[in-house]
């Protein structure tokens, strides 16, 4: 499956030339974040679940094994959406453009079903996320594809049941992207913040119409150049930049 991933991702299993993935640390309104750049463009994006065998991959660690052999290698990686106590996710799951798990676009408990949720797509390149309802009616043909929830920002515009003032804060990481889908910007808090903050980065500080939370409180990042690969409790779906190792 990996294998299979890696030439759908368009990445030729030859040494190619890598472009950079731009990482760093800034403070917005007194909360410090980590704030990873990449253009869909000219960067090659991948999701990572299971490896060849149907296991959990689970490790920022074990996909950079399972990239190894093909001479391949993590430039940056962050959780990529919710999942259960398997490892499996719980919204929609494509990889390799196989449907793993079906899109969910029923409310539920837990941030997941806090709606609207949303779709992380992506697509040769450009990455794009989308509410849900519109996810659906337009279909994208996405090669890869994770959903969480809920969305940060829609259409500019902050998901309507956050609230200024919200007790509930954790460190919690996400995605945003813009319009023409090049620019992806990943954002992992540095300390615990509420959603309603964490929407605003996205939408005043980075400047991006649409925004996706990926989840809270295991939120992990690995990002080399900053001397940072979190390591904890298994993890289910992981994105990630994929480079030539040399």
């Amino acid at each position: 499956m990996i294998r299979a991933l890696l030439v759908t991702c368009g990445i030729a299993l030859v040494a190619q030339s890598a472009g950079a993935v731009e990482c760093r640390t800034e403070v917005v309104r007194d909360t410090p974040y980590t704030i990873c750049e990449v253009d869909a463009h000219d960067e090659t994006l991948a999701l990572f679940l299971y490896d060849d065998d149907g296991a959990p991959l689970g490790q920022f660690s074990s996909v950079n094994r399972a990239l190894a052999p093909d001479n391949l290698h993590l430039r940056f990686a962050m959780n990529a959406g919710m999942y259960h106590s398997d490892r499996a996710p719980v919204g929609l799951y494509i990889q390799d453009g196989h449907e793993i798990m079906r899109v969910i676009e029923a409310p539920g408990p837990g941030n997941f079903g806090l709606l609207p949720n949303g779709v992380f797509c992506l697509r040769p390149g450009r990455a794009d996320v989308f509410e849900t309802a519109r996810f659906v009616a337009a279909s994208p043909a996405c090669d890869n594809a994770t959903q969480s929830g809920p969305m940060l920002v829609i259409d500019g515009a902050l998901h309507p049941r956050f609230l200024e003032d919200g007790t509930s804060k954790y460190i919690r990481n996400g995605v945003g992207t813009s319009a023409d889908g090049r620019r992806v910007v990943f954002v992992i808090s540095d300390q615990p913040v509420n959603f309603y903050d964490f929407g605003l980065l996205f939408r005043d500080h980075l400047n991006l119409p649409n925004a996706l939370y990926f989840d809270g409180k295991i939120s992990r990042l690995y990002a080399p150049d900053l001397g940072r690969s979190d390591f904890g409790f298994s993890l289910g779906p992981i994105v990630g930049v994929v480079a030539p190792a040399n």
